[in-house]
């Protein structure tokens, strides 16, 4: 009997995306870092290198778009948006619905998403050891 072939899930494309952002920005060892004992100008210029790195990865192999591409803070109507594409936030109707509000974030989706391919598992980046 074939043993079944493996595949792909939400997670691989989840550690897929994170493996991407550590190798480009080193965006995992940045959050992992415990910042308390850095001054805010130290952690001020890691942000600006690591959100520049970042930002040219997602764009690299993403292509990210607004929900709804509107002004934040003009009113925004809610027909012909699809309900899980939309959150409602304030004083929402007990019905959960309305005809629209001010959009606060134009929220994002992936239009194309075009990752490398990487090897299965959970390593997000490898360990590494310099032989001296």
């Amino acid at each position: 009997m074939a043993t079944p072939k493996a595949e792909a899930g939400p997670s691989d494309g989840a550690v897929q995306i994170l493996s991407v952002l550590q190798r480009d920005a080193r965006l995992v060892d940045f959050l992992m870092e415990d910042l308390s004992g850095y001054a805010d100008e130290q952690v001020g210029a890691a942000v600006r290198d690591v959100q520049v790195q970042s930002r040219d990865s997602l764009q690299r192999y993403l292509r990210l778009v607004p929900v709804v591409d509107s002004i934040e803070g003009e009113y925004t109507k809610t027909q012909g948006l699809a309900p899980e594409a939309i959150r409602l936030v304030g004083k929402v109707p007990p019905n959960g619905k309305a005809p629209g509000g001010l959009l606060r974030h134009k929220g994002w989706k992936a239009e194309k998403v075009d990752l490398p391919k990487l090897p299965p598992g959970s390593i997000l980046a490898p360990a590494e050891i310099e032989i001296e």
